[in-house]
């Protein structure tokens, strides 16, 4: 544990609020214990902690962040995600478990989605070797955010975005019921869809996507 991490974790602790934490976690059906923070008051008191404290560096910045995550309210998770972005651009290949690990502790869709689309998708552009044989194993994984986080890594990659493993990856999950599935299909098709809005409409027009997902990936070319 780092000194910055307790710093942290104290400054929160003093401007938790018990009872907006109760609707907080209402919204997130009960999965996750909140401070009571909201988001702009998160990053207000970050911005001022910044302020006055050196912003940890290299593996000390790592430190901090595994030590936020491992922490048992939500606001947490979300300041961890902040540094684990910074420290991204130093991230070794192996990094990559680590970010695994992420996707599949304290899993939901608020979480899941940063570290899909930002974490791991900045991570496999940067080491593009790596992304066969992770993201090939994600996609049949039985956990449903590793799935997820196949499907949305490339959501940034806009001219990058390898349509061809996309198309393969919606093709296998889109029988699925899982809500979360089926809207990351439709997201991921939209998002793409601002950089080659015909390859999508024929690809919608020849695939039998669930209607949630045909819905999602239409939503702005119709």
């Amino acid at each position: 544990m780092t000194s910055i991490a307790r710093e942290l974790e104290t400054l929160f602790r003093e401007n938790a609020n018990p009872e907006r934490a109760l609707p907080m976690e209402a919204y997130m059906r009960g999965q996750f214990v909140f401070l009571g923070i909201k988001t702009p008051e998160r990053i207000q008191l970050l911005r001022e902690f910044w302020k006055i404290n050196e912003k940890p560096k290299g593996e000390e910045l790592l430190r901090t962040a595994e030590y936020l995550w491992e922490l048992r309210e939500r606001e947490f998770h979300y300041a961890a995600m902040s540094l684990m972005d910074k420290y991204s651009k130093e991230a070794a290949p192996s990094h990559i478990d680590k970010l695994e690990q992420w996707v599949t502790t304290h899993s939901w869709w608020d979480t899941v989605d940063f570290i899909a689309s930002h974490l791991v998708g900045f991570h496999l552009s940067k080491y593009p070797e790596l992304i066969e044989e992770h993201t090939e194993r994600w996609i049949v994984s039985d956990n449903l955010w590793l799935r997820r986080t196949a499907l949305l890594f490339q959501l940034k990659y806009k001219q990058a975005t390898d349509t061809e493993r996309l198309f393969a990856y919606i093709r296998l999950t889109m029988g699925e019921n899982e809500f979360f599935i089926r809207k990351a299909i439709g997201w991921s098709l939209r998002e793409y869809a601002k950089t080659d809005a015909a390859s999508i409409r024929r690809f919608v027009a020849e695939t039998p996507l669930a209607p949630l997902s045909k819905k999602e990936a239409l939503k702005h070319i119709l």
